[in-house]
């Protein structure tokens, strides 16, 4: 029988029970269904709702339940629909009838909330630890290449010549939004939708703050149909995360160009490509295709749990049971992502003289061509006319800029001096732009140890926060004093 089954009068048809089964993907949950079960359990013993015997019994039979789910030695049953039954039923089967009363003053939809709460909160806190790895990896190749000289792009043409580790700067910064927004994200996730029933709270005279405070949530929703109603907390981390892999989409894609033989900017470790099954020579930057191929499926677990939500009329409804698998890949996407980046970061190996060849043989100092003459009280639109002039002159006869001699400098604009050199100079053009967010030399170290100190601002929220999210610690929050 269901533990549900008393008004029904014949079995779930047996395509109905798989279809509508949650446990096969649910059982994820299972240290979160029992840490829930342990807090609400003491509640009940707390608040008077049942004998603090009966507590005992029931809080002895969680850990034995706990204890045989990490033996291997418990069976989860499509029978039984999902996790929370399926624990229930463990439950009974080693303590007997007493096991039943721990639903007292509880419904699925708000035991349901909870662990994905619980769930998300952790794995909110592992992303955003591992971003920061990442972070701290960009940093470190950043700092080793204070002087090496790149060319910068605009619509993949050469655009201006940049430092190798500015560019890298760009996607610390927008590793620092994603953390932001996961942080923000995490006080609509670290609040305590238990106790709100069905929908419209319980008769039992519960204690919601005891449960709160014994679970480490910061808030408890206000409202009981919103609280197991809600899966905005779930679309913003889908968001947020939609997001985190688009950074790193593009960071995978400068690393596959990068790597290309007809860039040669990089090379990635042996240990992050793969080869060919049948040319011998092929050295494929498989992750970072990977990751940036992967980042499709997180966009569409985004949009798929919005249009489940986006016609549900209040409170729960089955179609919710959406929410968790697109929940649990995205974690499982992002976290693999994370994992890889920053090893591979770490171990990449750049080819300076590469790069700097490819700068040097360029007209990315053109723009500073047209800043010289402005210097020189050009107006800049004439500027910009004579150095196409001058670039169209230089394509013709197969030189740059550098190339060519004074006077046919002075061809194109008399007030050109013997300056222009040292004005086009690589390492001038870099570190002339020496304005905030510029990517002159010490610009960038100014950088770095901008985001450097946004890190530790970041690993003191994570040690203020931690202790919550420790799962093996809460579970001996049910013992009763």
């Amino acid at each position: 029988m269901k533990l549900w089954g008393g008004r029904f009068t014949k079995p779930t048809n047996q395509l109905v029970e798989e279809y509508t089964a949650s446990i096969s993907f649910d059982q994820k949950m299972w240290r979160q269904d029992i840490v829930g079960s342990l807090a609400h359990v003491a509640m009940l013993g707390k608040c008077g709702i049942l004998p603090m015997e009966e507590v005992r019994q029931i809080i002895a039979g969680l850990k034995k339940v706990k204890d045989k789910i990490e033996r291997g030695q418990a069976e989860f049953l499509v029978a039984h629909e999902d996790v929370h039954m399926n624990i229930e039923k463990m439950l009974i089967e080693e303590i007997g009838p007493v096991g039943g009363k721990l639903h007292t003053g509880r419904s699925r939809n708000d035991q349901v909330a909870l662990d994905m709460h619980l769930y998300l909160r952790e794995k909110l806190m592992e992303i955003i630890q591992l971003a920061m790895y990442l972070q701290e990896a960009l940093l470190e190749q950043a700092g080793q290449h204070l002087d090496t000289v790149m060319p910068g792009y605009t619509h993949l043409q050469r655009a201006q010549p940049v430092l190798f580790g500015y560019h890298l700067m760009a996607y610390v910064s927008m590793l620092q939004r994603d953390i932001e927004r996961m942080t923000e994200t995490w006080k609509r996730v670290n609040v305590l939708p238990l106790g709100a029933g069905a929908l419209a709270g319980t008769t039992f005279p519960i204690d919601r703050t005891f449960v709160a405070d014994m679970l480490q949530f910061d808030g408890i929703y206000q409202n009981s149909m919103d609280a197991v109603s809600d899966r905005d907390f779930i679309v913003e981390f889908l968001a947020d995360a939609s997001l985190l892999m688009t950074h790193l989409s593009r960071l995978c894609e400068e690393l596959v160009i990068w790597s290309s033989q007809e860039f040669s900017f990089v090379e990635l470790d042996d240990a992050f490509c793969t080869g060919s099954s049948i040319m011998p020579q092929k050295k494929n930057p498989d992750v970072a295709e990977l990751v940036r191929g992967k980042t499709g499926r997180v966009y569409g677990n985004l949009f798929g749990l919005l249009t489940v939500l986006k016609g549900l009329p209040l409170a729960y409804n089955k179609d919710m049971q959406e929410d968790k698998e697109g929940m649990f890949d995205t974690v499982a996407t992002i976290h693999g992502a994370l994992a890889l980046l920053t090893p591979m970061i770490k171990t990449m190996q750049v080819r300076t003289e590469r790069m700097r060849q490819a700068v040097t043989n360029d007209f990315s100092n053109a723009t500073d061509l047209a800043d010289y003459l402005v210097r020189k009280n050009m107006p800049f639109r004439q500027a910009h006319e004579v150095v196409g002039r001058t670039v169209l002159y230089c394509i013709e006869q197969q030189k740059y800029l550098l190339d060519l001699t004074l006077e046919e400098f002075q061809s194109f604009s008399g007030v050109i001096g013997a300056d222009v050199y040292d004005a086009l100079a690589v390492e001038t053009v870099v570190n002339a732009r020496n304005v905030l967010g510029g990517t002159a030399r010490n610009q960038v170290e100014a950088q770095i140890a901008w985001y450097q100190e946004k890190l530790k601002e970041t690993h003191a929220w994570v040690d203020k926060n931690s202790q919550k999210v420790m799962i093996e610690s809460l579970i001996d929050v049910g013992s009763p004093a």
